[in-house]
């Protein structure tokens, strides 16, 4: 294995190893020797890519944001109506919110480090008011409803369902499943339409 293959791989191991650290104590209780340790890797190592934990917080976020905006790429533009997309993309994020600590990690840290140019909700937010927007164009929104107003509204469920996938990803395999983050928003956003929209607008459950 050549040394720069080495040197990815390590940074690699340090991010993922980090995400999950971060994920569970926050960044003020986030551990570096925990990470090492996860990571199985020493502190020299660590501190020769990253020499600050404020460094390792950042490159955890980036990553974030890059699993965020490619798993919404791929998600189908079209035809569905600008709303159903709308409601599948915060169904999206909840899918990532419990399967990838990178993502519940940007998200926490978010509030925990503020930075304005690695905040997760920028990954999201604009796409989400954007198709709110288009689906009041099209009529699909009663006319009291601002899409502004869905756009915080989707802010406030992918929090929930944030601490919700957290709170799933820390019980022990002996204790009984509940419904998981993403059944919880569907049934929310059934719920939430029929204060929004006729019925013809209905999105599929």
């Amino acid at each position: 294995m050549t040394r720069q293959l080495r040197a990815v791989r390590t940074r690699q191991a340090l991010v993922n190893a980090a995400a999950t650290e971060f994920d569970r104590s926050g960044y003020a209780g986030a551990a570096l020797n925990r990470v090492c340790r996860a990571a199985g890797i020493t502190m020299g190592a660590l501190t020769f890519h990253f020499s600050t934990k404020d460094e390792l917080a950042a490159a955890v976020q980036a990553k974030g944001q890059t699993v965020t905006r490619a798993a919404l790429a791929a998600l189908p533009s079209g035809p569905a109506p600008a709303l159903h997309r709308a409601i599948d993309v915060t169904l999206e994020l909840a899918r990532l919110l419990e399967e990838e600590p990178a993502v519940r990690s940007a998200a926490r840290l978010s509030r925990e480090r503020p930075d304005g140019d690695l905040a997760w909700t920028t990954s999201w937010v604009t796409a989400v008011q954007d198709l709110f927007s288009q689906a009041y164009r099209d009529g699909q929104l009663h006319a009291a409803v601002r899409p502004e107003d869905l756009a915080m509204l989707s802010r406030f469920l992918i929090l929930g369902a944030e601490y919700r996938a957290r709170a799933a990803s820390e019980r022990s395999d002996e204790e009984p499943r509940e419904p998981g983050a993403v059944e919880e928003i569907r049934q929310m956003w059934d719920i939430i339409q029929r204060g929004i929209c006729g019925p013809s607008s209905l999105a599929p459950s």
